[in-house]
């Protein structure tokens, strides 16, 4: 059996193909205006990738904030249920699931199959989701790989107040003209985030294993912070961590059609 999971975001629109239960695709393209558009367009990556085509998929599933555009989908699948079903599939002894993507951040508790038994969302702030680093690194006018880089070099902790993207920058300014080390305010920056999410789940009670899927797990920044906010030594992240709700979802399809 062939399954497809797209994960159409507001940032980028991944796809995968799952044969068997093993990844046998991948396509990630920006989203842009045209939703629809990235849709098909990441599905035909993910197709050439796999070298079949698209009659040969069996069952597809859909999810993410566009998921409406997915109008080839069998199945919507909402975020939670598609995080929870990837931290599962990567990681059967994760009870704790993080997924921080570009717009948003969800965290949710999970039983042994992989179902959601409570979950936190962060909503629409951008303060614990990946555009509010996005933001501050044009404050600070670096890449975003330096800022998590340089973060780590950093031991001070700064406090950062503002939950607002608009106001958080304009306490990074002040924080530039005070002539603090760009490495300190990357590190307050992440440490604001983390807490964040970090407040989030001890909303719902935090149980190891713990998970992190989503494109800010390649922040190695904010992996440093967010561990020393939950006193943990590690954080399980899959290889190519942006596809994993995506993933969720072709699981979700293919249980779907049994």
């Amino acid at each position: 059996m062939i399954t497809a999971g797209i994960d159409c975001g507001a940032k980028s629109t991944r796809a995968v193909l799952i044969k068997d239960g093993v990844i046998a695709g991948r396509g990630l393209v920006l989203t842009g205006f045209d939703q629809v558009k990235a849709v098909q367009e990441s599905l035909e990556k993910a197709l050439r990738d796999f070298q079949i085509i698209e009659d040969q998929i069996d069952r597809i599933g859909g999810t993410g904030s566009g998921k409406d555009s997915i109008i080839n989908a069998d199945i919507h699948v909402n975020d939670i249920k598609a995080m929870s079903k990837a931290a599962a599939f990567f990681f059967p002894n994760a009870r704790t699931v993080i997924d921080v993507g570009a717009e948003e951040g969800r965290v949710a508790k999970v039983d042994k199959n992989g179902n959601p038994v409570d979950f936190a969302v962060n909503g629409k702030c951008a303060a614990g989701a990946g555009s509010f680093i996005e933001a501050m690194a044009r404050a600070l006018e670096i890449s975003l790989e330096d800022m998590g880089k340089l973060s780590l070099k950093s031991n001070k902790s700064i406090p950062m107040n503002s939950q607002c993207v608009v106001f958080a920058e304009s306490e990074v300014v002040g924080l530039i003209h005070a002539k603090t080390e760009k490495n300190d305010i990357c590190k307050a920056i992440h440490d604001s985030m983390a807490n964040r999410i970090a407040s989030m789940i001890r909303r719902i009670g935090i149980e190891e294993d713990v998970s992190m899927i989503g494109g800010v797990s390649y922040n190695p920044g904010f992996l440093d912070s967010l561990k020393r906010e939950l006193h943990l030594d590690k954080i399980l992240i899959p290889e190519m961590p942006e596809y994993g709700a995506a993933v969720g979802a072709a699981l979700v399809a293919g249980l779907d059609g049994h």
